[in-house]
């Protein structure tokens, strides 16, 4: 299935899986590679120095193309940029709206800029500034979100740009990925579909969790860092929601000095990303350091296991999702599903 993404970064499928904190990893990343679809990266829980070793694994594991996620506040972004130059990556994925110098620095290396936005106007603003492609997650997706519905927003930004765009927020299937080519997406972003299969190091405890969800055991929360966050609602939400200031406070201090000791950030660039986080948004100050929450608490569940002690970021497809199959498996019956569905849809037209 050729489609303007496919062409942009030469993978097989108009598919893309999402660079999650502490799940996509080098052994997700490939095997998402090896089936054909775009697998990327999550580099902001990784030191400089891992972020590149991570690279060398994936590509020790794929000849394919594969992406890295940035984020574009971080103190060391210039840093990350010029091991994903110096490694050959193909393309370069934001969380948040990336530098014009940024972009520009990566188009001239000849590396693909997909920035990750939530409104309109931050996708004509980074298009205006030489985005190659934008990828649009509505709120029924994992992590951070908003509160447009990805069937609203999906279609404001395809008639606002002319790069291709990606959806993201409530896609698992083929179904889903006819209904965004329909609305006149090049492809679809998968994190919590690719975060629940055999290829996914997130322990199996927690997978469990997941796939015993229903949709209403998924929530949107600002408990754990001020921001909307969707996950799985669990005790430990409940126990953050119902907390005081001075424990939040407390927890948050902890978490920001763990945090400082995995990424090896100094306090200063600590500092630094949190005032870039800050700025546009109306945060206090508790609320900036309760942002060392996120990637701590998703570390507990994602890497040691602990559900009790974690938060576990989940789209709302979670509630739909029952199986655990191979990243090879999924894309299959993604592309099998989709032209199924293209087919019914063929059969629909009145003969002339």
């Amino acid at each position: 299935m050729e489609t303007a993404l496919t062409r942009l970064v030469g993978v097989r499928h108009p598919i893309v899986q999402t660079g999650m904190g502490w799940v996509a990893g080098p052994r997700l990343v490939s095997a998402t590679a090896n089936a054909g679809a775009l697998g990327v990266l999550a580099s902001a829980t990784m030191t400089v120095d891992r972020l590149r070793e991570a690279i060398r694994e994936v590509k020790s594991r794929t000849d394919a193309p594969f992406g890295v996620n940035l984020r574009a506040d971080a103190g060391d972004a210039g840093d990350r940029v010029r091991v994903i130059v110096d490694e050959g990556v193909r393309v370069a994925s934001f969380a948040l709206a990336p530098s014009r110098e940024l972009i520009a620095e990566l188009k001239a290396a000849g590396v693909v800029v997909i920035p990750s936005v939530g409104a309109r106007r931050h996708a004509e603003k980074v298009a205006a500034w030489g985005a190659d492609a934008v990828l649009v997650q509505g709120g029924e997706g994992g992590g951070h979100t908003g509160e447009v519905a990805t069937t609203v927003l999906l279609p404001q930004v395809v008639d606002a740009v002319d790069v291709p765009v990606v959806a993201a927020g409530g896609f698992f299937d083929g179904r889903g990925l006819v209904a965004a080519l329909a609305y006149g997406a090049a492809g679809v972003a998968m994190g919590t579909r690719f975060l629940l299969t055999s290829d996914s190091t997130v322990p199996d405890v927690v997978k469990a969790r997941y796939l015993a969800a229903t949709v209403r055991d998924v929530t949107v929360t600002r408990a754990v860092d001020g921001l909307p966050h969707r996950m799985l609602r669990t005790e430990l939400v409940a126990a953050l929601e119902d907390s005081g200031r001075a424990g939040a406070l407390l927890r948050a201090v902890r978490a920001a000095a763990g945090f400082r000791r995995l990424s090896g950030l100094t306090w200063r660039q600590m500092v630094r990303d949190g005032l870039a986080l800050r700025h546009g948004k109306e945060l206090t100050w508790s609320q900036l350091l309760l942002a060392a929450n996120t990637p701590m608490l998703l570390r507990s569940a994602m890497v040691d296991g602990r559900a009790d002690l974690g938060v576990m970021a989940a789209g709302q497809v979670a509630g739909v999702i029952d199986d655990l199959p191979s990243c090879a498996e999924l894309v299959e019956r993604i592309v099998r599903e989709a032209e199924h569905a293209l087919g019914t849809l063929e059969g629909l037209r009145t003969p002339h």
